[in-house]
């Protein structure tokens, strides 16, 4: 990349977006397939009711409220390279920052569809919103649930405002090329960009302002949501190790999904030479080391329990591996084991284990073998967030309160639509918009001379 010209990174980016392959079309036609089988579920769900999916008492929380949790966790590698990376000059984000915002700003829309839905009836989600009116209903402002709302809803402008703003010397570029209502689009939203050194000045000014706006919010944001649980009493949840075992698992999880996202980019648009192997390996190490942390998280959970001398929770960590007190044994007849000792023992797996290759440097240099343990970890991440919502919700304080939790079919289905919504979403922005920042990537190479003939 050091020896490609300014114009060859304009030719090789913006030619990402002309006709597709017929494989682009065969992707997007499975994505909208995907998301078309969850709104069919989201219809029959509303059709027969909320009793449709597993959602039970004393379960009141369960799929639709650890997919809030996942996709939340998801958007937040797309700030932290943005921002914490851009702060810190990290020389590896440039080539993926620009597919980690649109991820960030895809997966909290996904985020967002989740209360609306665990709340059955969609259509009255207005009474949710604080505004005077006449039915005297007013939100509970001291519930981490509205807290929520507010880091959420905050965290979704910075991120689509950051996304825009970094977007604007590109669509300048792509102005410039442009023709028809393409070229009227994108001169609106390059806002009369001309490429000065007094608009360089302030841009960079502001992008930094941004920057180091946002930082604060990829911790207080799921720190914020694990309050949802850890300001309650439950046992498994009442725990102060939340907020830095949250972020972390998000940045985790954050990282596994843009590699998800960036090895097949590159592949499809032979953009080898931009998202080369080192940037690869720079995100396996920063996943690993957010691996040893989440690692860490859970023997930590599990030795407070036991310090603690609580037999509530010690019970619900004990319930978690090996299911009913008592029965220590998961093969007798009565069978305790259920989805959430599944849950648990992929968890473990696929967060703990399933990094560990990446000790070794031919793996981190192994584009496919990224790619797998990536998937691997986006599912155990996704069991992570179940194990911690539903297992503590089915063993309360008394054990009349106890119950059992198996996803329904509708729930399934939604879940799969939540996918592919999101990578609907992110497929259509690789054809209208460059998936790599040429303005940053160029800072890279060295600036073209004035009378570069002469040299020759």
């Amino acid at each position: 990349m050091s020896t490609a010209s300014y114009a060859q990174v304009n030719e090789d980016v913006l030619s990402t977006l002309v006709r597709p392959r017929p494989a682009y079309f065969l992707l997007l036609i499975g994505f909208v397939a995907a998301f078309g089988l969850g709104i069919l579920s989201l219809a029959i769900q509303i059709d027969v009711g909320l009793g449709l999916s597993g959602i039970n008492h004393p379960i009141g929380w369960g799929v639709y409220i650890t997919n809030f949790v996942f996709w939340i966790g998801i958007g937040h590698a797309g700030t932290l390279i943005s921002a914490v990376f851009f702060l810190t000059r990290a020389p590896w984000r440039a080539p993926v920052y620009r597919a980690a915002e649109a991820m960030t700003v895809f997966a909290v829309m996904t985020a967002g569809l989740f209360p609306l839905l665990h709340t059955g009836r969609v259509w009255y989600t207005y009474w949710l919103i604080p505004y005077p009116n006449q039915r005297m209903l007013w939100v509970n402002f001291k519930s981490p649930l509205l807290w929520d709302v507010f880091a959420v809803s905050t965290y979704l402008t910075i991120s689509v405002t950051f996304f825009m703003v970094g977007l604007v010397p590109d669509l300048a570029a792509m102005r410039d090329r442009a023709t028809g209502l393409r070229k009227l689009m994108y001169s609106s939203l390059s806002i009369g960009w001309n490429n000065s050194y007094q608009q360089w000045l302030h841009y960079m000014r502001g992008y930094l302002l941004l920057a180091a706006f946002a930082t604060p919010l990829v911790f207080s944001v799921h720190s914020i949501v694990s309050w949802d649980f850890a300001m309650s009493l439950i046992p498994g949840w009442h725990t102060t190790i939340f907020a830095p075992y949250f972020v972390a698992g998000a940045i985790f999880s954050g990282l596994a999904m843009v590699l998800t996202i960036v090895i097949p980019l590159r592949t499809v648009f032979n953009l080898h030479h931009y998202i080369t192997n080192h940037v690869l390996q720079s995100m396996a190490r920063v996943i690993l080391f957010t691996s040893i942390i989440v690692g860490y998280a859970y023997g930590v959970e599990f030795f407070i329990a036991y310090y603690s001398g609580n037999p509530f929770e010690r019970g619900i960590f004990y319930f978690r591996p090996f299911g009913e007190i008592g029965d220590m044994s998961p093969f007798k007849a009565q069978g305790t084991i259920g989805f959430a000792q599944i849950a648990f023992f992929t968890m473990v797996f696929c967060n703990v284990v399933a990094p560990l290759p990446l000790w070794r440097w031919k793996i981190r240099n192994n584009a496919i073998a990224l790619f797998f343990i990536s998937i691997l970890i986006n599912i155990g991440m996704w069991f992570e967030r179940f194990n911690i919502v539903v297992s503590s919700l089915q063993r309360d304080f008394i054990p009349f309160n106890w119950g059992t939790y198996t996803p329904g079919i509708v729930e399934f289905g939604i879940t799969v639509g939540s996918f592919g919504f999101f990578f609907t979403l992110f497929i259509l922005f690789t054809r209208a918009m460059p998936s790599l920042a040429v303005a940053e990537v160029k800072e890279s190479l060295a600036p073209p001379l004035k009378h570069a003939a002469e040299h020759h």
